[in-house]
This record gives C-alpha cells, sequence and structure tokens, in this order.
C-alpha cells in the first residue's frame, strides 16, 4: 500500500513538487527501466524475483496492487471464493511474445496497451486525476475565503478522448477479472508477469509445501487469489505465484512455509501461528532496495512556470510535434509506454495523447493552452523510459522541434484591417520579424516573416496570435530534431 499510494500521488500531482522525491518510482518499474537501458534498476529487479520471487508485482507494480484492493472488496462478500486452475500458456506466453516484437519493432501503440504501468498511469491520470483536482479547487476556493494562498485552481480538461476511453475500458477489465478471479490479468494477460514469473521458477526464496503435515483442506487454494496452489499434489505453480503470503496465513496446520527448500524437517520449526521472519524479510528487502533506488535516482525539481489559458482549434499538421529531448518521432514510438507522466506534469498544457494509430496515446505537442517555454524541461525531468531524454534548460533553447508557418488568409492583418505583430514580439528566439506585405510598397501592410533558421517550434506565436478560430501562424513537427 505504501508503494501504491506514492506512484498514484506522483501520478496525481500537478504541481511537480513529488517527482523530486518520487520519480524513482516511475524508473523501477519493468517496461520503462527496459526501455530507458536501465542497467541498474534491471539488475535490481532481476536479483529481487531471483530471491523473493515474484513480489515485484504484488509490492512495486501499481496495477498489481490494484487488483489486490478489488479482489480484497469482493472477498468480504464470498471468503473461500478461489480455485486452483492450470495456467493458460499459450495466452500468457502469446501475449510475452506479442509485447516482445512490440518493443523490437517499435511499435508504441502496442506496447502501450501490453504495458501493466502504463495502464496504470492512463487510469490514474484521466481517471483518478480530475477527482483529485476538484479535491484541490474545493480546498482553494475554502482557503481563498480565508485569504490563504495554500492551494491555488487547476483546470479540468479532457486531452484526447480515445485515450480516456482505453482507460477506463482498461480499469473495468481489470476491475472485473480482479472481483471474480483475484490476479486473473496479472497472471494470464500481462506479459510482464509471465517475463517475471520464467524468472521466479528460480528463485531462492519460495512457497513451499510440507506433505506430512498437510491435511488437504483446501483452504490454501480457496485463499489463493493467484490460483496457483494444487493442494491435493502439495505443488505450487511458481511463475504465477505472487509470494502474498495469503496462503501461509491461511493454513491452520503449518503446512505451508515461505523460504528455502529443506531435505529434513527442522527439529526447532516454529510452531503454527508464530511469525513468519521470511515474510519480514521480503518486505524489510524491498524496502532496502527501494530506498537504494531512490538515493541513485534522486533528480532536480523544475518549476516551468503556467501559461495563460486560452481557446482555441488545433491545427491539421502534417508532422506531429514530439517533446524537446525525444530526440526524433521514431525513438518516441520506440520507447514511450504513453503513462501519461509528462503530459499531467507539463505545466504549460501544451502535452496531449496522440489519436494517432502508431502513436496512439503518446505525447504529442500542441499551443491552444498554452507554448513550450524554453526555461521548462519537467517533461524530460519526469520520462522512465528514455523517450524524453533528459536536457538543460541552455540546449533546449537550441533545439529544434519545428518551426513556424505563416497564413497569410487567417491573419486580423488583411482579415480585420488591424496593426498586430503579436508573434514577433512574443517570439522567444527572435525568429519572426515584420516586414511589408509589398516589398515595393512602404506603406503597406507590416505582415510576420519567419526565419525557419532561427525558429525552435515552442509555439508561442502560435498560442499568442489572436486569430479565431484557427491561428494565423502555426507549427509544423520535425521528424528528427535539429540543433541549433
Amino acid at each position: 500500500m505504501v508503494f501504491f499510494v506514492l506512484i498514484t500521488l506522483l501520478l496525481l500531482d500537478f504541481t511537480g513538487t513529488l517527482h523530486h522525491w518520487l520519480g524513482w518510482m516511475a524508473r523501477i518499474q519493468v517496461m520503462p527501466a527496459i526501455l530507458a537501458l536501465n542497467a541498474v534498476a534491471i539488475v535490481v529487479l532481476v536479483a529481487l524475483t531471483l530471491v523473493f520471487g515474484r513480489v515485484y508485482c504484488s509490492v512495486i507494480c501499481p496495477l498489481g496492487v490494484l487488483q489486490d484492493i478489488v479482489a480484497r472488496l469482493s472477498r468480504k462478500r464470498r471468503r473461500n471464493r478461489y480455485s486452483y486452475s492450470p495456467a493458460k500458456r499459450w495466452l500468457r506466453y502469446s501475449l510475452l511474445a506479442l509485447m516482445v516484437v512490440a518493443v523490437a519493432a517499435g511499435l508504441g501503440s502496442l506496447m502501450a496497451l501490453l504495458d501493466p504501468y502504463g495502464n496504470y498511469g492512463r487510469i490514474a491520470t484521466n481517471i483518478f486525476q480530475p477527482v483529485y483536482i476538484w479535491i484541490n479547487n474545493g480546498l482553494a476556493a475554502v482557503a481563498g475565503h480565508y485569504e490563504s494562498y495554500a492551494f491555488y485552481n487547476k483546470a479540468v480538461w479532457l486531452r484526447s478522448l480515445p485515450t480516456l476511453a482505453i482507460a477506463v475500458a482498461m480499469l473495468v477489465l481489470v476491475a472485473v477479472l480482479a472481483w471474480r478471479g483475484g490476479r486473473t490479468y496479472c497472471n494470464t494477460l500481462c506479459p510482464v508477469g509471465t517475463l517475471l514469473g520464467e524468472l521466479s521458477r528460480f528463485s531462492l526464496l519460495k512457497v513451499r509445501f510440507d506433505a506430512d503435515k498437510c491435511r488437504s483442506c483446501s483452504l490454501c487454494s480457496k485463499g489463493c487469489k493467484a490460483s496457483c496452489i494444487d493442494f491435493e499434489s502439495h505443488k505450487v505453480d511458481y511463475t504465477r505465484c505472487v509470494a502474498c503470503g495469503d496462503c501461509i496465513d491461511r493454513c491452520k496446520f503449518d503446512a505451508l512455509h515461505y523460504g528455502r527448500p529443506r531435505r529434513k524437517p527442522a527439529a526447532d520449526d516454529a510452531p503454527a501461528g508464530a511469525p513468519d521472519k521470511a515474510r519480514r524479510a521480503v518486505l524489510l528487502g524491498t524496502a532496502i532496495v527501494a530506498a537504494d533506488v531512490a538515493l541513485a535516482q534522486a533528480g532536480k525539481k523544475v518549476d516551468g512556470g503556467l501559461a495563460a489559458i486560452e481557446n482555441k482549434q488545433q491545427p491539421k499538421r502534417n508532422t506531429p510535434i514530439t517533446p524537446p529531448g525525444s530526440v526524433s518521432a521514431k525513438l518516441m514510438t520506440r520507447r514511450c509506454t504513453a503513462c501519461q507522466l509528462c503530459v499531467q506534469q507539463c505545466p504549460n498544457e501544451v502535452l496531449r495523447p496522440s489519436s494517432g494509430l502508431m502513436t496512439l496515446m503518446q505525447p504529442v505537442m500542441s499551443y491552444e493552452r498554452g507554448f513550450c517555454r524554453p526555461e521548462c524541461v519537467r517533461c524530460s525531468e519526469v520520462c522512465p523510459t528514455g523517450a524524453i531524454q533528459p536536457i538543460g534548460r541552455d540546449e533546449k533553447s537550441a533545439i529544434q522541434i519545428g518551426h513556424a508557418v505563416y497564413l497569410k488568409q487567417n491573419c486580423v492583418i488583411f482579415t480585420d484591417s488591424v496593426a498586430c505583430g503579436n508573434c514577433a514580439r512574443h517570439c522567444p528566439a527572435g525568429a519572426i520579424e515584420m516586414v511589408p506585405d509589398d516589398p515595393n510598397d512602404e506603406l503597406s501592410e507590416m505582415r510576420p516573416a519567419v526565419n525557419p533558421a532561427r525558429c525552435i517550434g515552442c509555439g508561442a506565436c502560435e498560442y499568442v496570435c489572436p486569430a479565431r478560430p484557427f491561428s494565423a501562424i502555426y507549427v509544423e513537427g520535425h521528424e528528427v530534431h535539429n540543433q541549433i
């Protein structure tokens, strides 16, 4: 619950303050660690599994803990409702193979749909976060009444209808499966669970039967939400066991133990009901690993500020704009699990999930509600997969993620016959200047001219343009980012 609450708060937080303390929790998830080639996190997760079994699934993975919460709520209606069932190996290994193909081929949308952390990230940011913000806004109203600035209002807006629909569908799927069968999603559909399950075959510590003490009462099987205990043959399917310890608690005859295998029963075995030191070791070992990774992953906190809010319609871009630090659209597609952490952390509200088929739910940029401030690098700091690589403020100012395109037919200078120049005044790169529309007539209207060699694609010009519903100047993305 500690892991679950903290990583949920990380995904809900819109101030950027919690990332400084909790950002490591996203980086130690399996798929982000693999995609980011985070050797330290990968070695720690493998070692954790080889020692303790699949404790990642029961302690660290937020989607796994969410299943346990739903299963516990459903258990209040009927306690002994589980039973042993053979593993559906064809389905498990087919989905694992599909994930491997998706990672190797850079199929970002498919990879995002299969990743448990990415799925929980979308559930938290699209379903839980609006409720969190409404509570915050209520507290801000109360605080404002007493002239306190402890809270501030945050707008709630729909970033992407397809992403919301997918998040709702995934939450319903996981909740229904957990309500009916406990860890069905985790042990049948999740490719990360299947991968760790293969490693857990060789784990040092396991749940083991003492056949001499077993009375075949079936309480262990009826209480196992992983459906992995066959009490009749005294066997445990270690590829599905998540080392939760529920079976040990339910056994009345001290026939189940968590630990290393023993050839002969020891004379000083703990009596039934005595504290299980091995289970304590699991929690202690996990806590130590978490603390070490937290120290290794601690980063800097950057507050990029908030942009003013304007309502506009998004122009049709031939090339989507990916955030600075993503290097190219191809790299973004290959590494991003669409967890939405960067989207909800963006203080300028320029990131939103893509609706494209090959980049579905992955972040793209648009400038109806703000622009990408040159001093803000928060998305590159919070990305756990390396899809958006860490960059500094000075480095960001020299990265061209796109270029501005001027549309004379939309410009208020010609549609309303008024002087403007907003785009030139607000361009932080100095890439826009006002020139006569007719070079041979000094008295002709002054219109903007874009210097593409200096434009970095920040979108300030598109955001401040007063033309409605479409801006007279907008940004086209670059497939590969350029360095000035």
